[in-house]
């Protein structure tokens, strides 16, 4: 599947935000510092920059002592998708049940159930 860039022109900080913190951001750096070919110095920058949520779903460690059995941890265990209107991630419970909270779109489910 290639990956076409695309443009919104209705994006925001918000929204660039929360798009590195859902897909993740890598950054690897090899930089060195040379005077007349000698290496002097040479660092290696391994970076990840994500949610706990896709950190997770990467298999990245977390820092002991990390108490992974609270209500947030159980609810980033959820599996979620993106609102068919405004694209939040939403649980898929949430979406099928009722709809999306951020923006009220209703599943087909939900308004049937209301109107009977």
């Amino acid at each position: 599947m290639a990956l076409e860039a695309t443009r919104d022109a209705t994006g925001t900080l918000a929204d660039v935000i929360d798009r590195i913190l859902d897909k993740g951001l890598i950054i690897n750096a090899d930089i060195t510092v040379s005077v007349v070919g000698v290496e002097l110095l040479g660092l290696k920058i391994r970076a990840a920059l994500a949610s706990f949520e896709t950190a997770a779903q990467y298999g990245l460690e977390f820092p002991s002592g990390t108490n992974l059995e609270t209500a947030a941890w159980e609810q980033a265990r959820r599996v979620k998708e993106p609102c068919p209107q405004c694209r939040k991630r939403v649980s898929v419970e949430e979406l099928t049940d009722g709809g999306c909270p951020s923006c009220g779109w209703g599943s087909v489910q939900a308004l049937t159930e209301q109107s009977t």
